[in-house]
């Protein structure tokens, strides 16, 4: 028999626990009650929050119920001469005491730490036929007037406690523990009946309850029993319910399942007997897991094992059906036995099992080895091209094809890549294997087309996800990330400060500074207005739902296009005369109006089509550079910083800025976002079935999801093609531009020149 220590371990599991002091191992059996109270009360959502933080877990009454039967029972065995089991009781008493403190003291911090402290010092205290220490204690439980908000919660704590000592005590054969627990269920029916009306059906139900349960633990019957007669009384007391009925509904099902395996095999079946393995596992005790896991996880892990691969093998192999026969009989279905046994002892204290897997002290993201690294990288890959020749198949109405192959990419590939992703993120573990089912459900159902590829599109989706909860942020997405960023910010704003600069100068040197402070105006209204866009953006984008991962792949193809645009714009004007005559047009076109408002709306507009742009490239990075958010904010400051000093180093140093290689630079960052974000978006469309997924692993290298994402590239033949493409196009600019062109006018001019040496 074993019992759960957390909901995670079982104590047989750790060596060292039966060697701690008697005070540490009841404090660890106080806490195991802490947690599953705390998850009791979790549940009872109609509960007022003050109410809920005076009840169950922190409730003075049930703590003080529990420490006095604990001092009283110990004070008989002390009373009897049994020294040892009544130290026993004192630790059980304190332990209790301990986890419970706070709650203590906010009625009576005096009399609580002197409780505290006198618990602390009662074990060693104690000697044979002496009972004068529990006296004292006692007497000290007296001066505690505290009355019971919610007389139920405070009979579920003492259920849950007695259950957790009767479980040791069956399981360490602990008669102290016994008479504790006994103690702790008598009492708890005792405080059921004083508010019990047994006219009422449900409060005469309870009665029947505490009758079973009575009697079951004064014949010592076994704690799975036990355990779901104090679960039916708790259901009943919160209102809730528990998962038992559909796990064991799973473990019947896995059973029948092997029984019929049985007999394929028999008759010479080797390949429905597989199916049925499968089955088995595949469609019934992957939904068990969850549970079992947080129960035993090496327990769970091992069955697993047997039940996925040795079983399978042994089938694939054709082994004889007495050596089949043989291991399923012998260590499957013991252990499936067992499992369910675990199961149901943790589910009859436990009614809400993800509340238990919050406690788990988790893996961080990317904590995993180099090799596991790459072998998710290698499964994924596998994946993501199964799940596109399974649209192929189902498309042709090849349902047995798309089906094997939906089967063959979880249980070949995906079980690989949950070894490292569950102890990271074990509630998107379990959300993604509901998905490869829920897949392979509407396979066999032959349901239309778009359910299919919609559930699809949200595997391929999570396998990213996937990757990046394994692999971490790596080394240089993070770098590129923020230069990314810093280049956005710097490139936008480039233009921004110039202007703006330009005109302010212009307009100190021909004394209108009347003008200047409705050049700031503008400012501030290009600035709120460009927030106005983002918060737009961005609640377009939450509510977009479905359309999201469209939405987003069409910003990213906008992005591509405006940068594509402001580039080539930019590499127009990147000779420093050609941008000075730029900026004196727009200033003399404001001056010789000599209106306000011409200066107002030509600072504003000057802000807010560079505040527009920039929302528009931030809003695609932001798609891509998942938990790179902060390399992209800290990107963005530093750009704002670097514009004030560029703005510092013209209005107040009057230096002349290096435009030719400002703009240059700034033309190729908006050359390699345009790509990036170019690669992105036919990546989008080719998940969401739009564009053609034609794979070229092997070919093309194979990036870590994040460097991909902030690059751009992907080992397919569109999204290659597309970035080779834009690239050439950019190539064979810059070339006319920056090479061809200053050839060409300066042979023109030659010749002009040559011209009038004649003349």
């Amino acid at each position: 028999m074993q019992r759960t220590w957390l909901g995670l371990y079982n104590y047989g599991m750790i060596p060292a626990f039966n060697k701690l002091p008697y005070s540490t191992k009841t404090l660890v059996r106080a806490l195991h009650r802490y947690v599953l109270s705390s998850m009791i009360v979790g549940l009872l959502l109609f509960i007022p929050s003050e109410s809920f933080q005076q009840g169950f877990v922190h409730s003075p009454v049930s703590t003080l119920k529990i420490v006095e039967i604990g001092l009283n029972i110990g004070k008989d065995f002390a009373r009897n001469g049994d020294a040892e089991s009544a130290r026993y009781a004192a630790e059980f008493a304190s332990g209790n005491l301990a986890f419970n403190l706070e709650g203590l003291r906010e009625h009576d911090p005096s009399a609580t730490n002197e409780l505290h402290i006198s618990l602390l010092d009662l074990p060693a205290s104690i000697e044979s036929d002496s009972t004068q220490e529990f006296d004292s204690i006692l007497s000290q439980l007296e001066a505690y007037d505290i009355q019971a908000e919610n007389s139920d919660l405070v009979v579920v704590d003492m259920l849950s406690a007695a259950y957790e000592e009767y479980v040791v005590a069956l399981d360490e054969e602990n008669d102290a523990a016994y008479e504790i627990a006994k103690a702790i269920f008598s009492e708890s029916k005792a405080h059921f009946e004083q508010d019990a009306d047994l006219t009422v059906m449900l409060d005469l139900e309870q009665q029947s309850f505490f009758n079973d349960l009575e009697e079951g633990v004064e014949n010592r019957m076994g704690f799975v029993p036990v355990g779901n007669i104090v679960s039916a009384i708790q259901r009943d007391l919160l209102g809730t319910q528990t998962a038992g009925h559909d796990q064991e509904k799973l473990y019947e099902n896995i059973r029948v399942l092997y029984a019929k395996l049985l007999e394929a095999v028999d008759a010479g079946d080797y390949d429905a007997a597989e199916e049925l393995a499968i089955e088995a596992y595949l469609e019934n005790f992957e939904y068990l897991e969850p549970t079992l896991e947080i129960v035993n996880a090496e327990f769970m892990y091992a069955l697993e094992i047997d039940m996925r691969e040795e079983l399978r093998g042994m089938i694939k192999d054709g082994q004889s059906p007495d050596e089949i026969r043989g291991f399923l009989e012998g260590s499957i279905l013991p252990d499936l036995d067992r499992g369910e046994e675990m199961t149901v002892a943790f589910l009859a204290t436990t009614p809400n099992p993800s509340a238990v897997n919050a406690e788990r002290t988790l893996k961080e993201r990317g904590d995993s080895t180099e090799g596991q690294q790459a072998e998710v990288r290698t499964e994924i890959d596998f994946i993501r091209s199964s799940l596109q020749e399974m649209l192929i198949h189902y498309e042709n109405g090849d349902y047995a094809s798309a089906y094997a192959t939906s089967r063959t990419a979880y249980l070949d590939s995906y079980e690989y890549v949950e070894i490292p992703l569950r102890p990271i993120a074990p509630d998107f573990t379990l959300e993604v294997e509901y998905q490869f089912a829920e897949l392979r459900n509407l396979i066999k159902e032959q349901a239309p087309y778009e359910e299919v590829q919609k559930v699809s599109i949200a595997i391929d989706r999570n396998l990213d996800e996937s990757e990046r909860l394994v692999t971490g942020s790596g080394q240089i997405a993070p770098f590129i990330a923020f230069s990314a960023s810093f280049a956005i910010i710097f490139r936008e704003g480039l233009e921004s400060v110039l202007i703006l600069g330009v005109i302010l100068t212009y307009l100190d040197a021909s004394r209108n500074t009347r003008f200047k402070s409705h050049v700031y105006y503008g400012i501030l209204m290009g600035i709120v207005a460009t927030g106005i866009t983002w918060v737009i953006a961005s609640y377009v984008i939450e509510i977009s739902g479905a359309n999201r991962e469209l939405i987003e792949a069409i910003a990213a193809l906008s992005a591509t296009a405006v940068l594509f645009y402001v580039s080539f714009w930019i590499l127009n004007k990147i000779e420093h005369k050609k941008w000075m005559e730029f900026v004196k047009a727009k200033v003399w076109q404001a001056t010789t109006t000599g209106s306000a408002t011409v200066f107002i709306l030509l600072s504003f507009f000057t802000i807010y089509r560079e505040g527009f742009e920039t929302v528009l490239f931030y809003q695609a990075m932001f798609g891509f550079a998942k938990y790179l958010e902060a390399y992209v904010g800290l990107g963005f400051i530093l750009g704002i910083g670097s514009l004030l000093l560029v703005y510092f180093v013209m209005r107040r140093l009057g230096r002349r800025l290096p435009l030719r290689v400002l703009f240059g630079l700034t033309m190729g960052i908006g050359a390699y976002l345009s790509i990036a974000f170019l690669g992105n978006a036919v990546r989008e469309l080719q998940v969401l079935d739009i564009v053609p997924y034609t794979s070229m692993l092997g070919t093309i290298p194979r990036l870590d999801i994040n460097l991909a994402t902030m690059t751009g590239i992907y080992p397919t033949l569109e999204t290659v093609v597309a970035q080779v493409i834009l690239l050439a196009v950019y190539l064979a600019a810059s070339s006319y531009v920056l090479i061809l062109r200053p050839k060409k006018e300066e042979k023109l001019a030659s010749m002009r020149k040559s011209r009038k040496d004649k003349f």
